[in-house]
């Protein structure tokens, strides 16, 4: 199968923060593999900016090395990763003075094409850059922002922060990032629900049991330490990727595949959460690897503070008050030092309401897995009978969709989450990114809950590292009767 690549329209594109860790490690390679795919025309300009006192060529050659490390340039060649290099350039800038951007001005290559500008820096610099790229002339209706996560820490600073943007911009022009919207199985999620006649009419509570998306990580907070305390699971995690997963997974259907159509079902599903009681919640943090703690410390030693409160690991039990999923559960969870990696939606369907084949042919339900990481693909689960005499013995086996497997060297060819939304902002789709007003719905039910832990002064539970979490997330699941899903074929 050949892979279809569009050209864009020629472009200017900025990178606020072009230095940093992000831009290194995804967005720059991630502009080369574009680069190397044919979808950057050549007249398009990428200028870091950042505090860093380089000059241009010091830029180019502070991103041949990010490339080499981190953007496979060996798929592309050295002719092509000079001739990349040569559409880069550097501005030294000071985001909160007037240093760098009268340069930043001149080397933008004027009005009949897209400019777009990446605010990869604190969320604190945003007002500060949208305010100079208006006094400077170039926050014009033509332009665009991408914003990076966290859109604030609670609905009061997401509001202040919403208004501080549109002050200098409209909606249409605000694009906030989230990489996991960007994945290819979640869109192909919007492609099974909605292209295929065979599960649009199940996909609701007469025929799902229940719903469980997962977002383990076997890695601990690392150098994120500080960052990670002031936010834990349910700031980092829940309030944004789980959330924009659920929404896509409960969303009624949209009249057209248009971005604000399909944010307003988004933003419905969001409105329709109902408040979540606490014994429907588990906290935890990990512990110290056993015989490696230096190598693998406990939480609160890796984030300095012996006291902390913070929760590495959460899991969930939501309900949705709408006419579609009434009566159906919603179980999230997500936690650091887990003992797989994996981000897996999976939807179990109800037993069948009789079953003809007696007692004895045992419990045999359909699930749906939908994985985004590793191995992306789509698993459905069928019963069968098991093959030789002996009677009739039921089995269940996956109707598997590995991407890899099913689209060869296209599904090889992978397509980074940031690759395919970088390239959205330049086309001017706003489909996968977070409006405002789902920013701040998602912080109105999530603040409540925070809140109340906060007030009682909860302390997670410990877990081991590389266990599946604290034992609360399993009793939780026993008192529904339900277990979490651990591979393709286990029964839940």
């Amino acid at each position: 199968m050949v892979s279809r690549v569009i050209p864009v329209d020629p472009f200017d594109l900025v990178i606020f923060g072009g230095t940093g860790d992000l831009a290194q490690r995804k967005i720059l390679p991630g502009l080369f593999r574009r680069f190397c795919a044919g979808q950057m025309p050549h007249e398009a300009k990428i200028i870091g900016a950042a505090r860093s006192d380089i000059d241009a060529d010091g830029y180019r050659d502070l991103i041949r090395a990010a490339i080499a490390k981190f953007g496979g340039e060996q798929a592309c060649g050295d002719a092509q990763l000079d001739a990349f290099l040569a559409r880069l350039n550097y501005v030294t800038i000071d985001a909160k003075g007037e240093k760098g951007w009268a340069d930043l001005q001149k080397l933008m290559a004027g009005k009949g094409r897209v400019e777009a500008y990446y605010f990869s820096v604190a969320p604190s610099l945003f007002g500060d850059l949208a305010e100079r790229l208006q006094k400077w002339g170039m926050a014009d209706s033509q332009a665009r922002i991408v914003v990076e996560k966290p859109f604030g820490r609670d609905l009061e600073t997401a509001r202040t922060l919403n208004n501080t943007l549109a002050a200098f911009f409209e909606e249409r022009q605000i694009y906030r990032i989230d990489h996991y919207l960007g994945k290819e199985t979640v869109q192909n999620l919007m492609a099974v629900r909605f292209g295929n006649m065979l599960f649009e009419p199940l996909w609701n509570s007469q025929y799902v049991d229940h719903i469980q998306i997962t977002v383990a990580e076997t890695v601990g907070v690392g150098g994120r330490g500080e960052y990670y305390d002031k936010s834990g699971a349910m700031r980092d995690m829940v309030q944004n990727h789980l959330m924009q997963l659920l929404c896509l997974i409960a969303m009624e259907p949209p009249a057209r595949f248009d971005p604000d159509a399909v944010r307003d079902e988004k933003l419905k599903v969001i409105r329709a959460l109902d408040p979540v009681e606490n014994h429907h919640i588990a906290r935890g943090q990990y512990q110290a690897e056993p015989c490696n703690e230096a190598e693998n410390p406990g939480y609160r030693t890796a984030v300095g503070d012996p006291r902390s409160r913070t929760e590495s690991f959460i899991a969930m039990k939501i309900h949705i008050s709408n006419w579609r999923w009434a009566g159906t559960p919603f179980y999230i969870r997500t936690g650091k030092r887990m003992s797989s990696r994996a981000s897996e939606i999976t939807v179990v369907f109800k037993d069948t309401p009789h079953s003809i084949f007696g007692e004895e042919a045992g419990r045999h339900r359909n699930v749906l897995s939908i994985r985004l990481q590793p191995n992306e693909g789509i698993t459905l689960g069928v019963t069968i009978k098991e093959p030789g005499p002996g009677g009739m013995r039921l089995i269940d086996v996956p109707l598997d969709m590995t991407f890899a497997d099913a689209l060869g060297s296209e599904a090889d060819d992978h397509v980074d989450a940031y690759e395919r939304l970088i390239m959205d902002v330049i086309r001017g789709n706003q489909t996968l990114f977070m409006r405002g007003d789902e920013v701040e719905a998602a912080w109105t039910w999530t603040d409540p809950i925070i809140k109340g832990w906060e007030a009682r002064h909860d302390v997670p539970k410990p877990y081991d590292s590389g266990s599946d979490g604290p034992t609360d997330s399993s009793e939780m699941m026993r008192r529904d009767g339900r277990s979490w899903r651990k591979g393709s074929n286990e029964d839940v």
